[in-house]
């Protein structure tokens, strides 16, 4: 294949890449975004397959067959309760991969004499955010999984710290450019990139693991756009551009999502009690109570109903009482329709009930209840 119609065929995957993201948006379309963008990865690979710069297929096949056996079990039998923990681990097989990448080409320049300036610095920040993701996402993985403490870990002076590891990262970074062959210093880089992750997610509690997570995501991503300028390769510029900054906006609208700045949930070290108790002391709205036979009667006077699963239904498994309800709804509004005059419910609790007249509208029953 000639590169010019591997370059079309990158467009294409691109192309493929930004209408799949477009389709995620709406829940309607979602699973046709996913068939998208799966889609597009398999030509991008196809593509990478006939580069000239490949020499033997021997360890691609290897790493191809590692990957579909790892790959299909986390796909296939990880509950859905369970797919926070999964995308944090995927980002960090991912991020390994971009800083495994990082590192060999780092020292295979270094062995034939061809660092250059420019170069160095996309691999640098390629192991940078690459070390940064894995241990990050390892511990967002072990919060969310259980196998860590869930609450937040903290202890004086925590932020400085972090911010005298990022300082070091930028001088070891600065240093590369400046002198391309000085392995030591880069070897230290690596080293406290790893650290940093880990001391980056350690203060932040369980509860905000999903931004932490979104965060990384976008980390993943500016790691793949670092190994496109190094290794030469659009599609993972114009892939990681997408990823980085996807992440970022769903990190971002989550946590206005939770009335929360982005830099609280990062630094915050939200989760713990003496923070929940100063978050909720500030809490302003207006809050009413409601019970199982006040929501049946607010549902029979509405004049439309939708049920919106969240995480929480899935986490306490109630997908099925919520069809249940569905059912029961739909029923009722059958047995006695909206231009009828109003009746009551019999018996919320056997559902044996019909829907009468009404004005209540979905947002109103929401405010209430």
């Amino acid at each position: 294949m000639s590169e010019i119609l591997i370059q079309l065929a990158y467009l294409f995957a691109a192309f493929l890449f930004i209408t799949a993201l477009r389709a995620l948006g709406r829940p309607d379309s979602a699973r046709r975004g996913m068939q998208l963008a799966a889609f597009g990865m398999a030509v991008a690979i196809l593509a990478t397959l006939f580069q000239t710069r490949i020499l033997s297929y021997e360890w691609i096949l290897v790493g191809a067959a590692s990957g579909a056996i790892a790959g299909y079990p986390l796909g296939m039998w990880v509950p859905m309760t369970a797919m926070p923990q999964r995308i944090a681990l995927s980002h960090a097989f991912g991020a390994l991969a971009a800083t495994l990448v990082g590192i060999a080409e780092y020292f295979i320049g270094f062995s034939g004499g061809t660092l250059v300036r420019s170069n160095v610095a996309a691999l640098a920040l390629e192991v940078l955010f690459g070390g940064v993701t894995i241990t990050g996402s390892l511990m967002a993985f072990g919060k969310l999984q259980e196998i860590l403490p869930g609450r937040p870990l903290t202890f004086r002076g925590q932020n400085i710290l972090n911010a005298l590891l990022l300082a070091a990262c930028y001088c070891c970074l600065v240093w590369l450019i400046a002198f391309p062959a000085h392995v030591m210093i880069f070897g230290v880089m690596v080293a406290l990139a790893v650290l940093l992750g880990i001391l980056f997610v350690l203060p932040i509690g369980g509860a905000d693991m999903p931004v932490v997570v979104s965060l990384l995501n976008s980390y993943a991503g500016l790691a793949a756009v670092a190994t496109g300028f190094a290794i030469d390769n659009n599609i993972l510029i114009i892939v990681g551009a997408l990823d980085g900054l996807s992440g970022l906006i769903l990190g971002i609208a989550m946590s206005k999502a939770m009335n929360r700045s982005f830099a609280n949930v990062l630094f915050g070290a939200f989760g713990s009690t003496d923070a929940a108790a100063s978050v909720a002391t500030g809490a302003a709205g207006e809050m009413s109570s409601t019970t199982a036979e006040d929501a049946a009667l607010r549902l029979a006077y509405a004049t439309r109903v939708i049920l919106v699963p969240g995480y929480g239904l899935a986490v306490s498994q109630a997908q099925h009482q919520m069809r249940e309800l569905g059912e029961t709804d739909r029923e009722a509004r059958r047995r006695c329709p909206i231009r009828h005059p109003p009746c009551r419910w019999a018996d919320a609790r056997t559902h044996e009930c019909a829907v009468g007249r009404g004005r209540g509208s979905v947002r109103q029953a929401h405010r209430h209840g």
